[in-house]
């Protein structure tokens, strides 16, 4: 017990210690800070000393958070704010925060002592104050002067009172949120730059012009920040810089690559954006001027920039609002998307500054960041959708020229069989035609054990005279009669004729024909190419086998489908359908669905294929619709 005590007493007594040492901080966290929505204000005439002390005498104004009083009058060069502070002996190190104010020169006099100074040798009065107090058990006596060269200088909020630490904390985290917004930006302009090397020449501009404009943006809302000014006073001219740089870019930016969305289809939204683009580079010469120049060409500049940029910009978005729904109404989702973006960011532009005249300039401009980044998506969609599109095109100029190149190549096979079967199919089926009759001679002597053989090649010569057959007919279908056929009624004879042979197969054929279906044909062709893709069919069922046969009228033409629930092919043996001696049956030799192919051809049709392993094959068939009234001659093609 007594081991417990030493080890455990000494222990209890430290912490005791170390509370009442913390008790102070701890009291402190939790004091809530002051804010202090009342001063009074006196304007700094022009002749005054830039080194006074606060005025001993004059008039003071009331101000306060709703009513501010920033604007400067006439002949003014800043304003002296005069504030009392209540008691600071709750904080342990107390301190002064203004978030808010407009200024370039500020100095903080307590009893007419300086006890805080800032200068600026740039014109970004958006300024803040951040200093530390004196703690005192009393109420004390500050006067803050604010010297500026711009048209306006004051508090525009409350005065908050808290622990240093803590002000220090929020004089930064307020602003943190736009820095990295705007270094984002910058640093997906710079990602989305190094990537356009791999683009094609077409794709590269469009992507140029959004990286300058995503660039630009993102500079505008970085230079915008009162942030970067604070923590970096000696880098406050550049930024300026790179702020009026930003601006004019972003402009004819936005212009050349909505008129590259546009497709160059308004000329005169192409010329307002050249000139709009010479007008920002003058605008351009005259800061380098004015920066490296001296004060004494601020007027050239800000004839320039601040007398025409403005109603610029207005125009350039009236003019890109117009012109967009005018090209969406013409069905262009692209058009639609970046309407949609500009919209959203001249109203919420708009809605700044309205927001800012009627506060009497002491709104802080915000929202057109949030429609400058809906702006930036728009635009990146719209890029994303044509890159889409140049890639579905390629896409589809590939596969064209790839069937393309496939037809040459089977245009080219079929001619030369075609030359071949027409200069030697006559010549080689009139030695089989004696041959064969030579052998039923020799058969009919022949002892009974040896017929068996002459039967056997008098088959194979009927069958070679068949393949003969189709070369001649694939050379030349004969269409020496030609008329119009019902294609109703024709279909119904083939159905009648092969329906027992599917259903010695185990299929059966459904059949289904609309009325009044005429082409221009040849009928034996036309029964030829049709037995030929339903015995296909009938040779590629299996249980339960079906085939159905449709006719239909659409739009000017005959459509025919033959479907089944076969054994089907896949995509190389469909590629391969129509070449010579391809067949996938055992004897098959590709002939027949050669000459298929090709009396419909002759016949102005089309044909089509579509199958599936195991789940069968579809062929779709279009002829013209033909006229049965019509006593014209028929076509030249098919008299062949």
């Amino acid at each position: 017990m007594r081991v417990l005590l030493r080890r455990v007493l000494p222990r209890l007594f430290a912490l005791a210690i170390a509370g009442l040492t913390c008790f102070p901080q701890l009291a402190e966290a939790a004091l809530d800070p002051i804010v202090i929505q009342e001063w009074q204000v006196q304007w700094i005439p022009q002749e005054a000393s830039e080194n006074e002390g606060p005025p001993a005498d004059g008039t003071w104004q009331e101000a306060d958070a709703g009513h501010p009083l920033s604007a400067l009058p006439k002949g003014a060069k800043g304003v002296w704010a005069r504030v009392t502070l209540p008691p600071t002996d709750g904080w342990a190190r107390p301190g002064l925060l203004i978030e808010r104010l407009y200024g370039l020169d500020l100095a903080v006099y307590q009893e007419r002592r300086l006890v805080y100074e800032s200068r600026r040798d740039f014109e970004f009065d958006r300024n803040k104050l951040l200093m530390a107090l004196a703690p005192a058990n009393h109420p004390a006596e500050y006067e803050i002067r604010i010297l500026t060269s711009t048209e306006r200088a004051g508090i525009l909020g409350g005065l908050r009172i808290d622990d240093f630490d803590r002000l220090s904390h929020r004089y930064a985290s307020r602003d943190v949120p736009d820095l990295l917004l705007g270094t984002s930006i910058a640093f997906l302009a710079c990602i989305m730059l190094l990537c356009s090397g791999y683009l094609h020449r077409r794709q590269r501009s469009s992507w140029l012009t959004l990286c300058l404009a995503t660039m630009s943006l993102g500079m505008l809302i970085v230079c915008y920040s009162p942030l970067p000014y604070l923590y970096l006073p000696s880098g406050g001219r550049l930024m300026l810089l790179l702020f009026d740089l930003s601006l004019f870019v972003l402009a004819p930016a936005i212009n050349f690559y909505a008129d590259q969305v546009f497709e160059r289809q308004y000329a005169f939204f192409t010329r307002f954006s050249r000139l709009e683009a010479v007008y920002a580079a003058i605008c351009l010469v005259a800061r380098f001027i004015y920066e490296f120049a001296g004060e004494r060409n601020y007027g050239v500049y800000s004839f320039f920039f601040n007398g025409i940029m403005g109603y610029v910009i207005f125009a350039q978005l009236l003019l890109l609002i117009g012109v967009s729904v005018l090209h969406a109404g013409k069905g262009s989702r692209n058009a639609v998307i970046l309407s949609a973006g500009l919209l959203l960011f001249a109203l919420s532009g708009a809605l700044d500054l309205v927001l800012y005249y009627w506060s009497d300039k002491t709104y802080v401009l915000y929202l057109w960041k949030f429609g400058a980044i809906m702006l930036l998506l728009s635009l990146v969609v719209i890029l994303a959708r044509r890159i889409s599109a140049d890639y579905v095109m390629l896409l589809r100029y590939s596969k064209e020229l790839e069937l393309y190149n496939h037809n040459l190549q089977r245009t080219e096979k079929l001619e030369i069989i075609s030359d071949l079967a027409a200069s030697i199919a006559h010549e080689v089926r009139n030695p089989l035609q004696v041959t064969r009759g030579f052998l039923q001679l020799l058969a009919g002597r022949a002892d009974p054990k040896s017929k068996s053989y002459f039967e056997l090649a008098t088959n194979e010569l009927d069958r070679a005279s068949d393949i003969i057959t189709d070369f001649l007919t694939f050379a030349k279908p004969e269409m020496d009669t030609v008329s119009v056929l019902d294609v109703p009624a024709e279909l119904k004879k083939i159905e009648s004729m092969m329906a027992p042979l599917a259903a010695m197969h185990g299929g059966v054929i459904r059949f289904h024909a609309e009325d009044r279906l005429y082409v221009v044909g040849n009928a034996s062709k036309f029964k030829q190419a049709f037995i030929n893709m339903i015995k296909n069919s009938i040779e590629a069922l299996n249980k339960e086998g079906w085939i159905e046969i449709k006719a239909v009228a659409r739009d000017g033409q005959v459509v025919v489908w033959i479907r089944d629930n076969g054994e089907g092919m896949d995509e190389e043996q469909l590629a391969q359908l129509g070449v010579p001696y391809f067949s996938t049956k055992t004897k098959g030799t590709g002939l027949g669905m050669m000459v298929t192919m090709r009396i419909i051809e002759v016949m102005r049709g089309t044909i089509e294929f579509r199958s599936q392993k195991e789940k069968g094959t579809e062929i779709t068939i279009r002829f013209p619709l033909a006229d049965p009234d019509e006593t014209a001659p028929l076509p030249d093609e098919l008299h062949l």
